[in-house]
């Protein structure tokens, strides 16, 4: 089968970006879904029946309110953009709901992982939509707008997807501005995110599946358990009330050499690694951050259990005075 993929991100740009991550003593998001091994752990991690429940939390309230969010969008053709659409799962319920609603659908998953990338593409043209993949890092300003785009004519609208909590991989107040930014009249966006639940929260993290998925990257670098300890922690954010942090580190116990595209690098004893943190809000915190990002809400649901949020927002129309070259198609 013939992928078409876009790349904007090399993998050569992802090993020259490992190597400074690791120089800084940091490993940001895009690495835990990048070695073969990652992607296993991450599959895995989904598809288990262990303590992680985010995927399945988000995956269940798609499910239910995907034919709701199709019938949202206007008449005409619907461009899906699915920004960190990793394996495309959830991506695929709401193309269907769109196909069953007489829309025609175009796909567009964005991801900077290869291996799961290659999934989304495979399994939508397996099941009849015109996909063309992109791999791009879509936080980074420069390579979301090499790809970002209009809508390809007046009876295109376009869906963004950012799932599983995606927003709060990264710095969320950023990265709803950039969705925003994106957005046209007539396009919708769905966002979800999960709701902080104290001791709850970090069990979901800190548990033997998600510590073989988070320690993957390291694994891939040459480190083993033995060469020092993965430590879990909350935050609770500084200058904002109502935002946390699930936070993650290894702890060096002794020297490691780690190894990536033929450069070795050396992880003294006692020396901390830091990783990649995941957001959690207090609602009206995550309600305000799109209502910052002039993200105006159409539709708000929740998990059963009361720890998963998901909303449909489009973006807000601009106050008098203050019109950009943006608001008109």
């Amino acid at each position: 089968m013939h992928l078409p993929i876009d790349v904007v991100l090399t993998e050569s740009d992802l090993a020259r970006d490992f190597i400074a991550a690791l120089e800084r003593r940091e490993l940001p998001e895009k690495f835990f879904y990048w070695f073969p091994l990652s992607v296993r752990a991450w599959l895995a991690l989904c598809r288990g029946e262990g303590a992680y429940r985010n995927f399945n939390r988000s995956y269940e309230l798609v499910a239910r309110h995907a034919p709701a969010i199709a019938a949202r969008t206007l008449p005409g053709a619907v461009e899906v953009v699915s920004l960190g659409a990793g394996q495309g799962d959830k991506d695929r319920l709401v193309l269907a709901a769109l196909r069953a609603a007489g829309r025609e659908v175009t796909y567009r998953p964005v991801d900077a992982s290869i291996g799961l990338l290659e999934i989304a593409v495979r399994d939508a043209i397996a099941e009849g939509f015109a996909t063309i993949g992109v791999k791009a890092d879509f936080t980074d300003a420069a390579q979301l707008q090499s790809f970002a785009h209009a809508p390809a004519g007046p009876r295109v609208t376009r869906l963004f997807l950012m799932l599983g909590n995606t927003l709060g991989a990264f710095d969320p107040v950023q990265l709803a501005s950039q969705l925003a930014s994106l957005m046209y009249p007539g396009d919708l966006a769905v966002i979800d995110g999960e709701l902080f639940a104290g001791p709850e929260t970090l069990a979901g993290y800190d548990n033997p599946i998600n510590r073989r998925f988070a320690f993957g990257p390291l694994e891939g670098a040459g480190l083993s358990p033995e060469d020092g300890e993965l430590v879990f922690d909350t935050q609770r954010d500084a200058t904002r009330p109502g935002l946390y942090r699930v936070t993650k580190q290894f702890n060096a116990r002794r020297e490691a050499r780690l190894s990536v595209a033929g450069e070795a690098l050396t992880l003294r004893a006692h020396e901390r690694l830091a990783m990649s943190p995941s957001h959690k809000y207090d609602e009206p915190t995550f309600l305000a951050i799109l209502d910052d990002a002039h993200l105006a809400r159409a539709a708000t649901y929740m998990s059963d259990d009361g720890r998963f949020i998901m909303t449909v927002v489009q973006r807000a129309a601009p106050e008098p005075g203050h019109l950009s070259s943006r608001a008109v198609v």
